[in-house]
């Protein structure tokens, strides 16, 4: 097939690529350089081209083996970069940094001594609920209403958050 004739068929296609394109990639700008880089690849491989073939299915193979490999490509890569001129501590897959758990422990202390603080009443329904009893079942414990048990517990994490929040 001459070249001119190959190349009109191949423009002439390309208005069907274009939907398929953005299919793919989900951006606009993605699809038009797709779309570009299946073109060039199109007509740069004329050669391989069999006469009496599907030309729109070549073209969509081409254009999503394209795809495919880009993928491929940006996938392994996976490089975090900031814009700033010191890229070794951002590209470095080791983490410098180290947990002791001393934070988490802190915590628990002042959470402890804040639970100390709250009256019984509050505290033991509160703490059931916590470990995943039911409201029914606490007040089947303690032979309450259910709406009291509920206004203590509520009465409990007030107190608890005022308590932390005080620490601060």
């Amino acid at each position: 097939m001459p070249t001119t004739d190959f190349t009109s068929q191949v423009y002439q296609f390309s208005n069907d690529l274009k939907p398929v394109a953005l299919n793919l990639t989900r951006d606009m700008e993605d699809a038009k350089d797709l779309m570009q880089e299946t073109m060039l690849r199109a007509l740069a491989s004329q050669d391989k081209f069999k006469e009496g073939t599907n030309l729109k299915a070549w073209l969509y193979t081409i254009m999503k083996n394209i795809f495919i490999n880009d993928y491929r490509k940006k996938s392994k890569r996976r490089v975090i970069s900031d814009g700033t001129d010191n890229h070794f501590f951002i590209n470095s897959s080791t983490s410098r940094e180290v947990t002791n758990g001393g934070e988490g422990q802190l915590a628990m202390e002042d959470i402890d001594w804040a639970m100390e603080r709250i009256n019984p009443d509050f505290k033991t329904p509160f703490l059931m609920h916590f470990k995943g009893f039911k409201y029914q079942e606490i007040a089947d414990a303690f032979s309450l209403p259910i709406g009291t048990v509920k206004s203590r517990i509520h009465f409990a994490r007030k107190a608890l958050k005022k308590q932390l929040n005080g620490m601060r």
